[in-house]
């Protein structure tokens, strides 16, 4: 598979997220077959940022941590965004991370 094309499923699984809930970049690996590939997730969530149709601002690291918060406009754009969707953070960190966790193994399963 090549890059574009696996960026290209990453932002598909993405915008099946749901409002007011977040997954992370190895979930997201992990549905893709590519359980170890959590890294390439992020790098491609990292460019999907300026494209509005893919909500970057609710994929996270596994422990909930915004990580990729500084390749939005701002840094606290990624916390404003998942807070109007009804997501707590604090710390740079979703609170209650297991509530809001949409896995796309089980939501969409395989």
């Amino acid at each position: 598979m090549d890059k574009e094309s696996f960026f290209n499923d990453v932002y598909e699984v993405a915008k099946l997220i749901p409002e007011g809930r977040v997954t992370s970049y190895g979930a997201i690996a992990a549905y893709l077959g590519v359980k170890r590939s959590a890294r390439v997730v992020g790098w491609a969530m990292n460019g999907a940022v300026s494209q509005h149709e893919v909500p970057a601002h609710r994929v996270v690291n596994r422990v909930g941590l915004l990580t990729g918060k500084n390749h939005f406009q701002s840094p606290n754009r990624m916390k404003e965004l998942l807070e109007a969707e009804g997501v707590k953070v604090e710390k740079d960190q979703v609170v209650n991370f297991k509530k809001h966790f949409w896995d796309p193994m089980v939501e969409l399963g395989l």
